[in-house]
Protein backbone atom coordinates (compact mmCIF):
# COMPACT_ATOMS: atom_id res chain seq x y z
CA UNK A 1 0.00 0.00 0.00
CA UNK A 2 2.61 2.03 0.92
CA UNK A 3 4.11 1.96 -2.40
CA UNK A 4 1.04 2.70 -4.07
CA UNK A 5 0.60 5.83 -1.87
CA UNK A 6 4.34 6.99 -3.39
CA UNK A 7 3.41 6.39 -6.94
CA UNK A 8 0.37 8.35 -6.85
CA UNK A 9 2.49 11.52 -5.40
CA UNK A 10 5.86 10.73 -7.86
CA UNK A 11 2.68 10.65 -10.73
CA UNK A 12 1.65 13.96 -9.38
CA UNK A 13 4.82 15.42 -9.31
CA UNK A 14 6.05 14.24 -12.78
CA UNK A 15 2.71 15.50 -13.67
CA UNK A 16 3.14 18.88 -13.17
CA UNK A 17 7.35 19.07 -13.53
CA UNK A 18 7.72 22.02 -15.98
CA UNK A 19 4.71 24.25 -14.94
CA UNK A 20 6.28 23.59 -11.60
CA UNK A 21 9.82 22.66 -11.35
CA UNK A 22 10.95 20.86 -7.51
CA UNK A 23 12.34 24.09 -5.93
CA UNK A 24 13.90 22.32 -2.30
CA UNK A 25 13.43 25.80 -0.58
CA UNK A 26 9.68 25.48 -1.06
CA UNK A 27 9.56 22.27 1.34
CA UNK A 28 8.64 21.86 4.71
CA UNK A 29 11.30 20.88 7.26
CA UNK A 30 13.82 20.87 4.10
CA UNK A 31 17.20 23.04 3.28
CA UNK A 32 18.71 23.33 -0.27
CA UNK A 33 21.74 22.65 1.97
CA UNK A 34 20.85 19.16 3.14
CA UNK A 35 22.87 16.01 1.72
CA UNK A 36 20.67 14.43 -0.85
CA UNK A 37 18.82 11.26 0.60
CA UNK A 38 20.68 9.42 -2.10
CA UNK A 39 23.50 9.20 -4.92
CA UNK A 40 23.21 8.54 -8.80
CA UNK A 41 25.62 5.20 -8.50
CA UNK A 42 24.82 1.47 -9.68
CA UNK A 43 24.23 0.90 -6.29
CA UNK A 44 21.10 0.66 -7.69
CA UNK A 45 18.75 0.76 -10.61
CA UNK A 46 17.85 4.36 -11.52
CA UNK A 47 15.33 5.39 -14.49
CA UNK A 48 14.39 7.80 -16.19
CA UNK A 49 11.13 9.66 -16.82
CA UNK A 50 10.23 12.20 -19.70
CA UNK A 51 8.00 14.94 -17.67
CA UNK A 52 4.27 15.75 -18.20
CA UNK A 53 3.11 12.45 -18.08
CA UNK A 54 -0.91 12.23 -17.71
CA UNK A 55 -2.34 11.35 -13.72
CA UNK A 56 -3.39 7.54 -13.65
CA UNK A 57 -7.70 8.13 -14.24
CA UNK A 58 -9.75 7.87 -10.92
CA UNK A 59 -10.27 3.93 -10.17
CA UNK A 60 -7.42 2.72 -11.85
CA UNK A 61 -3.80 1.86 -10.40
CA UNK A 62 -0.66 2.58 -13.17
CA UNK A 63 2.02 -0.76 -12.10
CA UNK A 64 5.44 -0.52 -13.96
CA UNK A 65 7.31 -3.93 -14.10
CA UNK A 66 10.96 -4.57 -14.66
CA UNK A 67 11.59 -7.06 -17.03
CA UNK A 68 14.28 -9.76 -16.00
CA UNK A 69 17.02 -8.97 -18.23
CA UNK A 70 17.08 -4.69 -16.98
CA UNK A 71 16.11 -3.77 -20.79
CA UNK A 72 13.11 -2.30 -19.84
CA UNK A 73 10.20 -1.40 -17.61
CA UNK A 74 6.26 -2.29 -18.91
CA UNK A 75 3.47 0.02 -18.21
CA UNK A 76 0.21 -1.70 -16.77
CA UNK A 77 -2.88 -0.48 -15.34
CA UNK A 78 -4.71 -2.49 -13.03
CA UNK A 79 -8.68 -1.72 -13.34
CA UNK A 80 -11.16 -0.90 -10.84
CA UNK A 81 -12.28 -4.30 -11.50
CA UNK A 82 -8.66 -5.82 -11.13
CA UNK A 83 -8.11 -6.76 -14.40
CA UNK A 84 -4.24 -6.15 -15.83
CA UNK A 85 -4.29 -4.09 -19.33
CA UNK A 86 -1.39 -4.20 -21.55
CA UNK A 87 -2.26 -1.45 -24.28
CA UNK A 88 -4.45 1.46 -26.01
CA UNK A 89 -6.74 -1.60 -27.04
CA UNK A 90 -7.48 -3.59 -24.29
CA UNK A 91 -8.15 -0.34 -22.47
CA UNK A 92 -10.47 1.07 -24.68
CA UNK A 93 -12.08 -2.58 -24.76
CA UNK A 94 -12.34 -2.17 -21.01
CA UNK A 95 -14.00 0.95 -21.19
CA UNK A 96 -16.51 -0.26 -24.08
CA UNK A 97 -17.43 -2.69 -21.18
CA UNK A 98 -17.86 -0.65 -18.52
CA UNK A 99 -18.35 2.87 -18.78
CA UNK A 100 -16.61 5.23 -16.38
CA UNK A 101 -19.17 7.68 -14.98
CA UNK A 102 -16.20 10.50 -15.55
CA UNK A 103 -15.87 10.30 -19.05
CA UNK A 104 -12.51 7.97 -18.90
CA UNK A 105 -11.33 7.68 -22.56
CA UNK A 106 -8.28 5.50 -23.96
CA UNK A 107 -6.42 8.32 -24.85
CA UNK A 108 -5.88 9.17 -20.96
CA UNK A 109 -4.02 6.33 -20.53
CA UNK A 110 -0.39 6.30 -21.01
CA UNK A 111 1.89 3.15 -21.72
CA UNK A 112 5.28 4.78 -21.85
CA UNK A 113 7.85 3.71 -19.57
CA UNK A 114 10.64 5.33 -18.14
CA UNK A 115 13.88 4.47 -19.69
CA UNK A 116 16.50 2.39 -17.50
CA UNK A 117 20.07 4.10 -17.20
CA UNK A 118 21.98 1.29 -18.51
CA UNK A 119 25.19 2.26 -16.08
CA UNK A 120 23.45 1.86 -13.10
CA UNK A 121 22.80 -1.71 -14.05
CA UNK A 122 24.80 -3.84 -11.68
CA UNK A 123 27.59 -5.86 -13.37
CA UNK A 124 26.18 -9.48 -11.82
CA UNK A 125 22.83 -8.35 -14.04
CA UNK A 126 24.39 -7.33 -16.83
CA UNK A 127 26.49 -10.59 -17.36
CA UNK A 128 23.26 -12.75 -17.59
Amino acid sequence: MLLYILMEEFEEITHKIKQEPFDCSKKANLSCDDPADIEYDSSQTWVKYKPNNPKTPEGFKRTLELRNDYSKLDSYYITPTGEKLRSHSEIAAYLEDHPQPSGVSASDFDFSSPKVMQETILEFIEQQ
